[in-house]
C-alpha cells in the first residue's frame, strides 16, 4: 500500500515534468500540425497517466480527485489538445470498473493500450434525444449523431450514451471504426484542432449488447451531472498557470489560486459559477499576457497567440446553461442587454 501511495504522490510531479520538458516545447509544433503525436500520448501512458483513474487491481492509480485535478491542470498548461485528448479517457476505466466488461478491458485500458474517447453529454440533454438506442435481440441499435468527440484519431473505442423511448441511458463501449453506418466528420476548431474533435454519426449502428457498461435512468444520470463538472475547470487553470510563467503577473498567480481553492470547496450547486470564473480567469489572463508581451502577441504561432485563441474555447468547452449564464453576468452581458438565452449570433 505505501508503495500504490508513492506511486499516486509522484504522479503530478511526473505530470508537470512532462508538461515543461514535453508539452509545452512541442505545443506550437502540435498546434500548426493540427495533430497530436502518438509518440506524446505514448510517453503519457509510458507516465502511468491513462490509468490514473482505474482501479489498483487493474494496474491503475486510483487517484483521488484533487490528484486527477492537479494531473489535469499540468498537462493544460503544457499543450491544451493533449491534454484534451488524454482527458476522455479518464472516464471509461472508471465506468467500466465494475461492469461486465472489466476482465476485458481495464488492464488494456489503465496501460493505454487500449485507448477511450467519449459521447455522452448529447443523450442525457433534455428533447430532442440526440442519440436513440432500441435493444433487438442482441444488439443495440444506435441512430442519431454527437456533436463532439475529442481523439478520434487516437481512441481505439468510444464510450457512447444512448437513450431509449422509455429515458434510460445505455452506455455502450462502440469501436472507432467508421464504416457505412458510422461516420466521423472532422470539426473545424479556432482552437485545439490537434484533438481530431469530430461530428459521430450513427444510423442504424449495431453495437453487440455485450458492450454495454451500464444503463442508467436519465432523472439519476443528470442529478449526478452538477458534481461531475470540476476536472474541466483544471483546464482553464493550466492555461492561466502557463500564463503567469510566460510573463510578470504576480496578481494573476494569486487569482489562479484564490479560483483553484474556490473550485475545490464549491459543491454541486455552486460548481457552474466556479467553473465560470475559471473560464473567465483563463480569458482575463490570455489578454494580459498578450499586452504584456506586445506585438508579437498577434504573429501566428507565438505562445500568446495560441494561448488566446484557447482561451476562447475554454469560454464554452464543457459548458451548461448554468455555466454560461454565470460566464455572460461575470463578462458584462447584463448590462449590454445580451441575455443567457442568446448570443450574438442568434442561437
Amino acid at each position: 500500500m505505501a508503495g500504490q501511495h508513492g506511486r499516486v504522490s509522484d504522479i503530478v510531479a511526473r505530470a508537470r515534468a512532462l508538461a515543461d520538458d514535453l508539452l509545452f516545447p512541442g505545443a506550437g509544433g502540435v498546434d500548426a500540425a493540427g495533430a497530436v503525436p502518438t509518440a506524446v500520448l505514448d510517453a503519457l501512458a509510458d507516465a502511468g497517466l491513462y490509468g490514473l483513474t482505474g482501479p489498483v487491481a487493474h494496474g491503475g492509480l486510483a487517484a483521488d480527485p484533487g490528484t486527477v485535478h492537479a494531473v489535469a491542470e499540468a498537462l493544460a498548461g503544457g499543450d491544451l489538445s493533449t491534454a484534451f485528448v488524454w482527458l476522455q479517457h479518464l472516464t471509461v476505466p472508471a465506468m467500466v470498473a465494475g461492469s461486465p466488461l472489466a476482465e476485458e478491458y481495464l488492464s488494456d485500458l489503465c496501460a493505454g493500450r487500449v485507448r477511450s474517447g467519449i459521447a455522452l453529454l448529447a443523450a442525457t440533454r433534455p428533447q430532442p434525444v440526440a442519440i436513440t438506442a432500441r435493444r433487438e435481440g442482441e444488439v443495440f441499435v444506435l441512430d442519431g449523431g454527437v456533436p463532439w468527440v475529442t481523439g478520434w484519431d487516437h481512441v481505439d473505442v468510444v464510450l457512447v450514451a444512448a437513450r431509449d423511448d422509455a429515458d434510460v441511458v445505455h452506455f455502450l463501449l462502440v469501436d472507432a471504426v467508421a464504416g457505412p453506418t458510422l461516420e466521423a466528420v472532422q470539426q473545424q476548431l479556432v482552437a485545439v484542432q490537434a484533438s481530431s474533435t469530430v461530428e459521430l454519426r450513427l444510423q442504424g449502428h449495431e453495437v453487440p449488447a455485450s458492450r454495454l457498461v451500464r444503463s442508467v435512468p436519465l432523472a439519476e444520470w443528470q442529478a449526478a451531472d452538477p458534481g461531475n463538472l470540476r476536472t474541466n475547470g483544471s483546464l482553464a487553470l493550466g492555461l492561466v498557470g502557463r500564463c503567469t510563467r510566460l510573463a510578470d503577473l504576480p496578481g494573476l498567480a494569486a487569482d489562479l489560486t484564490d479560483t483553484r481553492a474556490r473550485l475545490d470547496a464549491a459543491g454541486p450547486a455552486d460548481l457552474p459559477g466556479a467553473r465560470a470564473e475559471a473560464a473567465a480567469l483563463a480569458h482575463r489572463a490570455a489578454g494580459l499576457l498578450a499586452v504584456a508581451t506586445g506585438s508579437r502577441s498577434v504573429s501566428r504561432g507565438h505562445p500568446a497567440e495560441r494561448l488566446t485563441r484557447e482561451a476562447l474555447f475554454l469560454l464554452v468547452f464543457g459548458s451548461r446553461p448554468a455555466i454560461r449564464a454565470a460566464l455572460l453576468d461575470r463578462l458584462g452581458a447584463s448590462r449590454s442587454g445580451l441575455g443567457a438565452g442568446q448570443d450574438a449570433a442568434g442561437r
